[in-house]
């Protein structure tokens, strides 16, 4: 028996299996940022405001930190075999848009302790150095979101498989910025409201869509939507365990343990039809936004709003849903489980014309989106 000699090409280079250290950096910083920014949000709605020096403060600013990091290690140390070159530097075009997000993060620290010194307590999320981090925040995952693109369209086989995987995880953690952003405008009382969906045509079809065109996996939009749907129910369930109690008053409604955020949108039902929807097509250009954009808006606005109807019965007022949490300063007339119609029938009309064009001019502005991402390398 004849034995074959085995060359030093044909082992398998280990190291082209292996995914890049800044890559797993880039999943734990905008992983660090979404844990830190649900985390601050039940410590204000339990706690009420404290020092900077808060544990989710701090888990939040990791991310700048950890961006920061990505930044010097890919470079000033980093391969330059595939590189941009700004401003005299060379690295990865995600190095570099991480690097402003660290930047944009740290600067927001500041300047909101010096802004709830001079104001006092958030009456809203979005204020101007909440706007800042948040700002940060999404370059930071815009960055991981490119440095992962730039490895998964070079691989081939089973480590573009586990980059794909990773893609789509930074991808969710997208969605959950976004959602988290607009929970004030997307609570359970408004669900029968036009400016709701209005509101929520305006940010995330631009991220489903652009995923789906990004990606070759038949069920992208749906395994992007399933783990922001995972995401959200695990803050829903853990966050309740963690024992608090109010430091400010007045208290209107007792508080023994960190509220969470509210039960998640469907957005795994208008996830799915969007795949099925690519499946049987071959769609482009406008037709291709008119469809993917009108299936989002009505598979979405039918399933929220019967689901809606549960979400304020008795039904719903258990762990799982989680609908009987409110913060300490919820008065007892805000407590009313009915639906709140700020609008009147022409203008939810109007607001639905409105999330409908929202939905398909921002499913067309995805697809070239998409299309870009394709194509990017280093």
């Amino acid at each position: 028996m004849q034995l074959q000699a085995t060359s030093a090409d044909a082992l398998p280079d280990v190291k082209a299996q292996a995914i890049h250290w800044s890559l797993w950096v880039a999943v734990l910083a905008v992983s660090s940022a979404m844990i830190g920014i649900h985390w601050d949000i039940a410590w204000h709605r339990s706690i009420g405001r404290d020092t900077f020096w808060t544990p989710p403060h701090l888990m939040i600013q990791a991310c700048g930190i950890l961006a920061g990091v990505i930044a010097i290690g890919r470079i000033f140390f980093g391969d330059k075999s595939r590189a941009v070159h700004v401003w005299g530097f060379s690295g990865p075009l995600g190095a570099f848009i991480c690097a402003w997000g660290a930047v944009a993060m740290i600067s927001s620290a500041p300047f909101d302790d010096w802004w709830h010194n001079a104001y006092g307590l958030d009456v809203k999320i979005i204020s101007p150095p909440h706007s800042l981090l948040a700002l940060g925040m999404g370059t930071v995952g815009l960055g991981a979101l490119i440095l992962v693109l730039g490895a998964m369209n070079n691989a081939e086989g089973a480590l573009k498989t586990r980059l794909s995987w990773m893609f789509f995880y930074v991808s969710a953690m997208s969605v959950v910025m976004v959602v988290t952003f607009m929970m004030e405008l997307t609570y359970r009382t408004h669900m029968h409201c036009g400016h709701l969906y209005r509101d929520v045509c305006l940010g995330l079809p631009l991220v489903l869509v652009g995923v789906a065109r990004a990606s070759d996996d038949r069920w992208a939009t749906t395994k992007v939507a399933g783990i922001f749907t995972i995401f959200q129910l695990a803050l829903l369930w853990i966050l309740p365990l963690v024992p608090a109690e109010p430091k400010l008053g007045p208290v209107y409604h007792p508080v023994t343990h960190l509220i969470p955020p509210p039960f998640p949108l469907l957005l795994i039902a208008p996830a799915i039809a969007i795949d099925l929807v690519r499946q049987r097509t071959r769609l482009a250009g406008w037709r291709a936004a008119a469809v993917y954009g009108a299936t989002f808006l009505g598979v979405l606005v039918v399933a929220q709003w019967l689901f809606a109807g549960f979400l304020l019965s008795p039904a719903s007022r258990n762990w799982v849903f989680g609908t009987h949490y409110f913060d300490y300063n919820t008065r007892p007339e805000w407590k009313r489980n009915v639906f709140q119609l700020d609008e009147s029938g022409n203008v939810r009309l109007i607001n639905f014309a409105i999330a409908l064009a929202l939905a398909i001019g921002m499913s067309r502005l995805a697809i070239g989106w998409g299309e870009w991402m394709k194509r990017v390398r280093r």
